[in-house]
């Protein structure tokens, strides 16, 4: 069945609103792998509850950790309380994880099975079997797992790994440019290893550094360590995870959006509870969004961004999954954009970079493909049908559009469930929260 498609809407004067906006997927997802393998039972106050968190829940409780919610005090649903998979339990048969679409479950999910008694069978959505696999099937059959499968030979799902109770560990080489989730999921499981993991990277350099960052720091939070002094390596220790209790960072990526519309309105939009320091790629908005030429300002914990009379159009090298909505800025700027340094978005939820060039044309846009970006060239805009590929950002980039550009409608918004359920209502919000027209 199609969705029916979303008028996005149009914004007719400048905005003047304040958003909040629900937890991180990244940090979320990586809190919910270490408290399943943590020494002790954690919480994760106001996590994220979308797709991409629920498919991550299932497949942990799938290997024996008990996730249960409990009331908290998050604006978005309630707290978990985890309790860590028992390694020496045998699995049932029969064990399985539907990945979905979410490569962090894809990614990170099948080191963890490597760790347990039994065989444990992956697959997911239509479109999560052309995303890159390899490195993960190949660092496991690297570390004396059995992995079979339809998938295997090239690199996809659907496959098994079949777990003998423990892993030893020790020195891996792997090609990580496809994606950095391929270091980030060895990196969660390296302290279980019996000998640690000391992961070298070879190839073509690791997209999103940053959410490696992230992983490296979430781990030395909760005791252990890890060494990433030598650049393309990094050393994990053997040893526990500690049990926690944390309160999970607003997804900043997914305000990226929102703060997207101060500019396509020539308004003032303000997110409530950014942190004064954080892991997460999004912290990028603050730099990427005045070189757009709008006015950015940090101040007891709100981030408070005005449009310019203008977008001016950028150069901007590796903006990772911030990419699609920087593409939607640079559609409506006045001068013309180069991204580079994004090649892998090739092969996440869709190929983004082709999927955006099809998109901002079919409005009369002028975007084309280079061998690791795009390069956007001002062009008048119409109306149109934006498709959204099955990928939240592809879905909010058009909403970005239409805010600007009347008779934007966006095929399946529901695509935002994946990281963000609330999207059209927090939209809509914000949308009635307009300036102030002077007489």
């Amino acid at each position: 069945m199609t969705a029916t498609p979303w008028p996005a809407p149009f914004a007719a004067t400048p905005l003047d609103a304040t958003v909040t906006v629900p937890a991180s997927k990244s940090l979320t997802n990586r809190y919910l792998v270490l408290a399943a393998l943590a020494e002790g039972p954690s919480r994760l106050r106001a996590p994220l509850h979308s797709r991409d968190s629920a498919l991550m829940i299932a497949a942990l409780r799938a290997l024996g950790a008990g996730i249960e919610a409990v009331d908290g005090d998050g604006d978005f649903g309630p707290d978990l309380l985890v309790t860590p998979i028992d390694t020496a339990a045998a699995l049932a048969d029969g064990t399985a994880v539907d990945c979905g679409l979410a490569g962090t479950v894809m990614r990170f999910v099948p080191p963890i099975a490597a760790l347990l008694n039994g065989a444990v069978a992956f697959d997911g959505d239509p479109a999560a079997r052309v995303r890159p696999m390899g490195a993960v099937v190949d660092a496991l059959m690297g570390l004396n797992v059995a992995v079979t499968g339809d998938g295997v030979a090239e690199g996809f799902l659907p496959f098994t790994v079949h777990g003998a109770g423990e892993v030893a560990g020790g020195r891996l080489v792997v090609d990580a440019s496809g994606s950095s989730q391929f270091v980030s999921a060895l990196l969660l499981v390296g302290a279980r290893f019996t000998n640690g993991l000391h992961l070298e990277h070879v190839g073509k350099p690791v997209p999103s550094l940053d959410h490696i960052a992230m992983t490296v720091e979430v781990l030395r939070s909760l005791g252990v360590r890890v060494d990433d002094s030598v650049p393309n390596h990094w050393h994990v220790s053997p040893g526990p995870i500690s049990s926690f209790d944390r309160i999970m960072e607003q997804d900043l990526s997914n305000a990226g959006p929102f703060l997207a519309a101060a500019l396509a309105t020539r308004g003032t939009v303000r997110i409530r509870n950014w942190p004064a320091e954080t892991t997460q790629v999004g912290t990028r908005w603050q730099e990427i969004l005045s070189q757009f030429g709008a006015s950015v300002t940090l101040n007891d914990g709100v981030l408070s961004v005005t449009g310019g009379t203008e977008i001016h159009g950028v150069e901007l090298a590796d903006t990772s999954e911030l990419a699609p909505t920087v593409a939607a800025l640079c559609a409506l700027a006045s001068g013309p954009s180069t991204l580079s340094g994004i090649a892998h978005l090739r092969g996440h939820e869709t190929d983004r970079l082709a999927a955006l060039v099809a998109e901002i044309n079919a409005l009369g846009g002028n975007a084309v493909e280079t061998h690791d970006g795009l390069t956007i060239t001002p062009a008048p805009l119409h109306g149109g049908l934006f498709h959204s590929y099955e990928d939240h950002r592809m879905a909010t980039a058009g909403a970005i559009i239409g805010l600007a550009v009347e008779g934007v409608q966006v095929e399946d918004i529901a695509t935002t469930a994946k990281t963000m359920p609330e999207f059209p209502e927090l939209w809509a919000s914000m949308i009635g929260q307009t300036a102030a027209v002077e007489a």
